[in-house]
């Protein structure tokens, strides 16, 4: 499975008063079915549908939907750098509009203070999920896709040089032992190319070999 992110540049920072605390939202389209995006891919509506269903179900009414500030290189939620917590994934047409609370956690605060200086952000979900490539060069996102996040706080997708390109496909993803874990036989034969001498490559081999069955 790839790992697969989408960047949304229109949401909106609200602020909604409760007593006399004042708590800060983001809200907009958060995912998009069934139309070819700018990153050339599709998510079916059928697939799409099924997957909010599920992370509605396990994360959003259970408190567990968070999103981080800026994109990780993996599937899994840091903790330690969480910002917002996603209260709401509803459908409206082919969109899915999310609403998220920007938290008082380290990263929330620096969210809020960028937000507060004018800084433009956007959302970006991030997921895995196989892609198949059509005859006319798109991308249909599987059946398997799951997300991670509906929502992290990412740079002014705009702005070309600020944000995360859309799609991480060096790396591949496999379940294991029900946890999400980068596929190790591919990263360790790339290393093995890499060792173009002989001698090296026999001296390297048994140690890569222990090294990637230590990971399993």
């Amino acid at each position: 499975m790839k790992l697969i992110t989408e960047e949304i540049q229109k949401v909106e920072f609200i602020t909604e008063k409760v007593g006399n605390k004042k708590n800060l939202y983001i809200e907009g389209i958060f995912l998009q079915g069934d139309i070819c995006n700018r990153n050339g891919r599709m998510y079916p509506m059928a697939t799409l549908s099924k997957e909010v269903g599920r992370y509605n179900e396990n994360f959003i009414q259970k408190g567990r939907a968070l999103g981080e500030l800026g994109h990780p290189d993996g599937p899994t939620v840091n903790l330690d750098r969480v910002s917002h917590k996603i209260v709401s994934l509803t459908r409206e047409g082919n969109n899915f509009k999310g609403k998220a609370l920007v938290l008082e956690t380290p990263m929330g605060k620096i969210a809020k203070s960028l937000i507060s200086e004018g800084v433009c952000l956007g959302v970006s979900s991030r997921g895995v999920g196989s892609l198949r490539m059509t005859n006319e060069g798109h991308k249909i996102v599987g059946e398997d896709f799951m997300l991670a996040t509906a929502a992290d706080i990412v740079a002014d997708p705009s702005a070309p040089d600020a944000f995360v390109s859309g799609i991480m496909e060096g790396k591949e993803w496999i379940w294991e032992g029900g946890i999400l874990r980068e596929k190790l036989a591919e990263q360790t034969q790339r290393r093995i190319n890499t060792l173009v001498d002989q001698k090296r490559l026999e001296e390297h081999k048994l140690n890569l070999f222990n090294e990637f069955l230590s990971n399993l």
